[in-house]
């Protein structure tokens, strides 16, 4: 059905095999290190806590490139979970530690025989610091760079992240938005609900935080912005906000457009899990905006990368190759010469 297209999947994370004594190093408690468990299997720590079990597709790319043939995934796009973004540390260690990471993944894409492309992360609380890396993660060849929704109290619309974007757009870096530090921990203290409720609610923040504040009007349309799990709970919730502006001037004071109006200023990935939610998310956002994206290798992502929208009964053969490669080529402006690597490693 797909012959002669590529199939891009612009959502997965890593994690490297082994990576410097973060807190011998910056002399504080509490940062990211891997143990392992053997045959494999490794937990990500949290100082003395346990964070997330992880395998060795996080690491290896022969396992992931084996996993990526079994599911027909031609190019992987991958990038830092967000625990390692260490916006509530000290700027000059979010630095280093953002120089590790992303060093890291390009040694990774490496050994992918052209079918790995990595996005940086940078010291976001920083905005200086924040450009200064992703320029320095552009040159050396990651494709953009993936941030947080918010820094603390900082949603999208602060002065400093939009000066941010700004920078991206002028660079050529794509932006990959992901939830993380999600609201209301203390009342989620079970069943991941963080990651099922807050998640959802957290990636709507930051799209809304951008359209009605206007933050939309001064930013370029050269911006290339994609946020993921389906852009949260945005599209199924869309009709409440434009009903909301039509009848509120406090929530149109800034927006001058139906916030339905700038669905064409930003992408969403398919990590939906659902045949009707997926059909939804294209009729919402148009079928040129959702691209193919796992979260690969975690247990919350696609377990048979791509099904989803192969499979899916409600979308055209059109809509499926522009989710499986097409839209994601554009986000990344992907040359003709990284599909063919890709396609031929």
């Amino acid at each position: 059905m797909y012959e002669g297209d590529y199939v891009v999947d612009i959502h997965s994370h890593f994690f490297p095999e082994s990576w410097p004594d973060l807190e011998t190093r910056f002399g504080s408690k509490n940062w990211p290190w891997m143990k392992h468990l053997g045959e494999g299997k490794a937990m990500v720590m949290m100082g003395g806590k346990e964070f997330r079990p992880v395998y060795a597709a996080c690491w290896d790319p022969d396992v992931r490139l084996q996993e990526m043939d079994r599911d027909g995934v031609d190019m992987q796009l991958i990038c830092a979970t967000p625990v390692l973004f260490a916006y509530e540390r000290p700027a000059e260690q979010a630095l280093e530690c953002a120089k590790i990471f992303n060093d890291a993944a390009l040694a990774l894409c490496e050994r992918g025989r052209g079918r790995l492309r990595a996005l940086a992360q940078v010291p976001l609380q920083d905005i200086d610091l924040a450009c200064q890396e992703v320029s320095r993660a552009v040159a050396c060849g990651h494709l953009g760079v993936q941030i947080g929704n918010h820094v603390g109290d900082k949603n999208l619309d602060d002065e400093g992240l939009i000066t941010f974007l700004q920078h991206c757009a002028d660079v050529g870096a794509a932006v990959l938005v992901h939830p993380w530090d999600m609201m209301a921990r203390d009342r989620m203290p079970k069943y991941m609900l963080p990651w099922l409720v807050a998640m959802p609610a957290e990636t709507q923040l930051s799209i809304l935080s951008l359209i009605l504040s206007g933050a939309f009007e001064r930013l370029p349309e050269s911006l290339r912005i994609c946020f993921a799990h389906g852009g949260g709970s945005f599209a199924y919730l869309l009709g409440r906000v434009d009903n909301a502006w039509r009848h509120r001037d406090i929530v149109r004071q800034d927006c001058p457009n139906p916030p339905s109006s700038y669905v064409n200023r930003f992408y969403v990935d398919s990590a939906v899990f659902d045949d009707g939610a997926l059909k939804l998310l294209s009729d919402v956002m148009g079928e040129d905006r959702v691209m193919f994206g796992t979260d690969y290798p975690f247990p919350l992502g696609e377990q048979e990368m791509g099904r989803l929208i192969r499979e899916n009964p409600y979308l055209s053969l059109v809509q499926k190759k522009k989710m499986l490669s097409g839209n994601a080529r554009q986000w990344l402006a992907l040359t003709q010469a990284d599909m063919i690597a890709a396609s031929t490693a």
